[in-house]
């Protein structure tokens, strides 16, 4: 009895921790301005920025003119951004772990990106960054306002308006 009420305990857990975490994937915790959870943030932090250097590499190799200035910010910024938690991480101070990759979606919108070249890569490229700034500006204002450790919650505040200056940066691409 009492193994079952501990495989029960256990489970409920478990569910609970991955419930915040579906609704961090979601949406709905955005929606509603619940900061992640400490392990959400770096899960999202982190790999959103292997999905700017990446998307941004390639948008030195095909873009514009003022595309590849963009992208080349993007590089050196977020490059900057993955040494910083990666440091939070490494010394203890995040109490969690880097994902070792970026989510499912973040791949399928490289793949999509490595399929197109010109103005339709271009197109794809400004309007994911967009998308993906705006996300991110979203996820590091709820952590730096409500997050609950206090070195990731500092990071996140002073990361913000960075990220912010990057949006509307992206949102001046292609005009």
């Amino acid at each position: 009895m009492k193994r079952f009420i501990l495989t029960a305990a256990i489970v409920s857990l478990a569910a609970a921790a991955f419930a915040q975490s579906a609704a961090e994937k979601t949406g709905v915790n955005s929606l509603v301005g619940i900061a992640p959870t400490t392990q959400d943030f770096v899960n999202e932090a982190a790999s959103s920025d292997m999905f700017e250097i990446e998307a941004s590499k390639l948008a030195l190799q095909r873009g514009d003119k003022q595309t590849k200035a963009f992208a080349q910010q993007m590089v050196d910024d977020h490059q900057k951004t993955t040494m910083q938690l990666k440091d939070l991480v490494t010394s203890g101070k995040a109490n969690a772990t880097l994902p070792p990759d970026m989510t499912s979606n973040q791949k399928k919108m490289l793949a999509r990106l490595q399929k197109l070249n010109g103005k339709e890569f271009i197109q794809r490229y400004d309007s994911d960054q967009r998308s993906a700034h705006a996300s991110a500006v979203d996820l590091f204002k709820r952590y730096g306002e409500k997050g609950d450790n206090p070195a990731l919650k500092a990071w996140a505040a002073n990361t913000r308006p960075t990220l912010e200056h990057h949006l509307q940066m992206a949102k001046q691409l292609g005009k």
